[in-house]
């Protein structure tokens, strides 16, 4: 007997209601009241901090101390409970920046409205012409000079970072003994942890005043040794979550390769790397992600003018990224100045979102492809 869907959505609806009572029957009534306190009390507390209240530090206290009786009474219904909310407080909090950023952008979008067609678009002004001038009459806000300083900047930084990382990634899964990978591992996670700060300092001492000297450039910022500098700053995260997916590979896959008769490398060409695609990909798009996000070293290395190098490829010269503009404007601009700055912050976060997307998709395509389904 075949259900419809909408017979089939009242019986998941039923049994889902079915397992809550059921729960809510076979739990201690102390342990079920000390849950609901415990979680009446985060949320007040969460609304408190949301309003700037002065009493959140009641609510808050309350939750404090019945989570703290709760887990010595009741430790794993309070462990699931806290975990929940703590994840449900995340996503909350995830969701009401997206809204803050997005609505804080509108009047920029507004105020650059221009027409296509005889029909009004919000927000078009910023991406069809190439002016940015928060100063002199009439203002512009166009996002274009700044999309052109990151899309330069990054496609260098994962030039750089993607190649070097995977093949380093190789190294230390398949090819390095196993006292080079003790040795190689945390050095590399010593890297990650540097301050983006500490290279845009050496690339601003060092790198700048060189590349002024050796291309006779004013000042000496350039796209392409920012790019550099932001790529080996990525690289310790694609070598890190690259080598996280080649270790992962089954051995026996590797070793039923070896033993039709493939050598080490076309085992690590043929088996390894497809087999690990995936979290590959993962990795040098978190590295580009890592790239198009980096604020300080741009900040520090740039020249910081919003304008469009000529011809669009010269990479000889650096002006501005979104994320160096909204360093280098934030804390004198206000008004629509403000919103225009969050309107980049809304173009990185729609750019970061794509990204994550495709690395999703690509992840269950190859799952797929895997597992013999096509």
């Amino acid at each position: 007997m075949s259900l419809t869907p909408q017979t089939d959505w009242r019986a998941s609806i039923e049994r889902r209601l079915t397992r809550t009572q059921k729960f809510i029957d076979d739990t201690d009534p102390e342990a079920l009241a000390v849950v609901l306190v415990s979680m009446g009390s985060l949320l007040a507390a969460f609304v408190g901090f949301l309003l700037a209240s002065p009493w959140t530090a009641v609510p808050l206290g309350t939750f404090l101390i019945a989570t703290g009786y709760g887990w010595a009474r009741h430790q794993a219904l309070v462990a699931r409970a806290v975990t929940f909310a703590m994840t449900t407080v995340t996503l909350v909090t995830l969701g009401l920046i997206v809204v803050f950023i997005f609505a804080e952008s509108i009047p920029a979008f507004q105020y650059e409205t221009a027409s296509v067609f005889g029909v009004s678009v919000p927000g078009l002004g910023m991406f069809t012409q190439a002016r940015w001038d928060a100063v002199s009459e009439p203002v512009r806000y166009s996002l274009l000079p700044m999309i052109h300083g990151t899309v330069m900047v990054t496609t260098i930084a994962t030039l750089v970072a993607a190649p070097l990382g995977v093949a380093a990634a190789l190294f230390i899964a398949e090819i390095a003994p196993p006292r080079v990978r003790e040795l190689v591992k945390p050095g590399i996670e010593v890297l990650a942890g540097i301050p983006s700060i500490v290279y845009g300092f050496i690339g601003f001492t060092v790198i700048n005043p060189w590349a002024g000297g050796a291309f006779a450039l004013n000042g000496g910022s350039t796209y392409l040794f920012v790019g550099i500098v932001v790529g080996l700053m990525a690289l310790p995260t694609v070598v890190s979550v690259a080598e996280d997916a080649l270790t992962s590979v089954p051995s026996v896959m590797k070793d039923g390769s070896l033993a039709l008769g493939a050598t080490d490398w076309q085992s690590m060409t043929s088996i390894t790397l497809p087999a690990a695609f995936s979290g590959v990909s993962a990795a040098v798009l978190l590295g580009v992600g890592r790239a198009i996000g980096e604020t300080m070293a741009a900040t520090v290395m740039l020249a910081g003018v919003p304008r469009i190098s000529e011809p669009l490829v010269n990479v000889f010269y650096g002006y501005e990224t979104l994320t160096s503009l909204i360093a280098r404007g934030y804390g004198s601009a206000n008004g629509v100045h403000e919103s225009a700055l969050f309107a980049a912050g809304v173009v990185l976060f729609v750019t970061v979102l794509c990204l994550s997307l495709g690395s999703q998709y690509i992840e269950a395509r190859m799952r797929r492809r895997l597992g013999g389904v096509e």
